[in-house]
């Protein structure tokens, strides 16, 4: 069994809080029994989760040695020009080492759904977007590369993991899925 599942921001991405003060996890969203993440998606980052109860199909989607490409609508404070870019595009040297090339474009603000809590606004700070597709997936890497080229992540929405998209799936929405 395979399920796409749209994460809304600030819901803990395991199904178990341990916690003083409880936070929403995926038990809140999906109650189906036996289905575990494949990869995670921190708190405050939004989209596309993949839980199944396939062990195999679940280290495909998770080990880097696969390099699985996700593919990220990232909301970025500043302008990005291009040495920014091509330093995305030739990857970035981060604390725990260089990150394989990105590819990476600036794109119109997408038509997504609003984020709750809105992101905070600066007037004299104009933001941006970027559509940025990597093949690993180390802790907060999207939020750590563009922060390594001026741009700090402002939203960041995980829209593909491999051939599966968020498409049609709101905030809190799951939907079973074929194992492609």
């Amino acid at each position: 069994m395979l399920i796409l599942f749209n994460k809304p921001f600030g819901v803990l991405p395991q199904f178990t809080d341990n916690s003083a003060a409880p936070r929403p996890t995926l038990a809140d969203y999906v109650a189906v029994r036996g289905v575990y993440p494949a990869g995670r998606l921190d708190m405050d980052s939004e989209g596309l989760m993949l839980l199944t109860d396939d062990g195999r199909l679940q280290a495909r989607i998770a080990d880097p040695r696969h390099k699985m490409e996700k593919t990220y609508l990232v909301q970025v404070e500043g302008d990005p020009d291009q040495d920014a870019l091509r330093a995305l595009q030739t990857g970035v040297t981060l604390k725990d080492g260089p990150t394989r090339p990105a590819r990476v474009e600036p794109i119109d603000a997408p038509d997504l759904w609003p984020r709750d809590p809105p992101i905070r606004v600066r007037k004299s700070v104009p933001d941006h977007w970027l559509r940025l597709t990597i093949s690993e997936g180390r802790n907060r890497q999207v939020r750590r590369m563009t922060a390594a080229v001026g741009l700090p992540t402002l939203r960041l929405v995980r829209w593909q993991v491999g051939n599966w998209t968020l498409d049609g799936l709101a905030p809190g929405q799951w939907r079973e899925a074929g194992a492609d």
